[in-house]
């Protein structure tokens, strides 16, 4: 048996190979066991503690922990290899690179955590509308941030010219931006929307055919949440580009509904049809005063009544218009004014 494990294979003894193999596995069950401590025993104690913040670094840290463990693992156990200068080179880069990311990962875990717990309920609590709208925006830029400088670093202890790299982006900047010039148009968008503010958070809109509200103010995009309850993410460019109807910023709705009386209805009961619904209009508390009613024309099948009137903001729409709708078939048939349908007269000689 020990003759098998002092075989060579790719410069090493099997049973190198073996303790090699054996460190990585140990590493990966202890990295296993640290998460199940975690989870079952550290976080109970973190929660009997009055303060929040053990719990959000405990519960930010476990996985970059856990990950940690496993590179730590891997590269010990590498190390009990003798493998060749060039390839060593190259572990040594990728791990130095990996505990980079590993950092990073952390920090923006972490930052995202805090901003969450403590930013997020503060600008919540504010009346202006425009921490809500940067707050996201700010979120995504210090995460942005702090992975740009942990790949430069990387790169940099990994023994890239990072400088070169960048003259080398500097040169291809044309292609890309040629490339990505929807995503700058996008960008142009999203800044005419916080100069302009045709709409802001929680606002009722209607653009490219959608109807619902304003969930989120991105950069690059908006989402906005539909009247069936469905996310709806829109480029910022159609904002730059098309017509936004904000129903937010309307001080009442307004109401235009034709109203058909049969011919054989005389001036006199076309002038009481006017003033009941005057009337109604008048005494209904979500409808603005002065309501208009009056004889629009002579149509083919009945004398057409048009009648508008305006519903305060806040108050139903659908609610206010089916109260004053069976308030005037009430005041109608009480009137004897009989509603028109289609109809035909047929004439025949005998």
């Amino acid at each position: 048996m020990s003759e098998f494990f002092e075989k060579g294979f790719y410069g090493n003894t099997i049973g190198e190979w073996s303790v090699s193999l054996l460190i990585i596995l140990s590493g990966i069950i202890i990295a296993k066991i640290v998460y199940w401590i975690i989870s079952k025993f550290v976080k109970r104690l973190t929660k009997k503690t009055k303060t929040k913040l053990d719990d959000i670094i405990v519960d930010m840290i476990e996985e970059p922990i856990v990950f940690a463990i496993i590179i730590a693992s891997i590269w010990y156990g590498i190390m009990q290899l003798t493998l060749p200068e060039a390839v060593m080179s190259f572990i040594s880069k990728t791990y130095f690179f990996l505990i980079i990311i590993n950092i990073s990962w952390l920090i923006t875990r972490l930052l995202d955590a805090m901003i969450q717990e403590y930013i997020v309920p503060l600008v919540e609590k504010s009346e202006s509308d425009l921490d809500d709208q940067l707050l996201p925006i700010m979120r995504k830029g210090l995460k942005l941030t702090v992975w740009i400088v942990a790949i430069i670093i990387g790169f940099d202890n990994a023994g890239y010219d990072v400088g070169a790299l960048i003259a080398g982006l500097g040169i291809g900047g044309f292609a890309i931006a040629m490339a990505a010039k929807d995503t700058v148009a996008n960008l142009f968008g999203g800044l005419t929307v916080f100069s302009d503010k045709p709409f802001k958070l929680h606002d009722r809109v209607l653009v490219d055919g959608f109807d619902g509200t304003i969930e989120e103010i991105g950069i690059r995009s908006t989402r906005l949440k539909t009247l069936e309850g469905r996310i709806v993410t829109i480029p910022n460019a159609k904002f730059a580009s098309d017509s936004i109807e904000n129903i937010s910023s309307e001080n009442s709705r307004k109401v235009v509904v034709n109203l058909g009386l049969t011919y054989d209805t005389d001036d006199k009961g076309i002038e009481t049809a006017l003033n009941i619904l005057k009337d109604i209009a008048n005494k209904h508390k979500s409808v603005k005063e002065n309501p208009i009613a009056g004889f629009k024309e002579f149509a083919d099948f009945s004398l057409v009544i048009l009648f508008i009137y305006y519903i305060e903001k806040g108050e139903s729409i659908l609610e206010t218009n089916t109260q004053i709708n069976l308030e005037i078939m009430r005041q109608f048939s009480k009137a004897g004014l009989d509603m028109a349908f289609p109809t035909q007269t047929i004439y025949t000689k005998s």
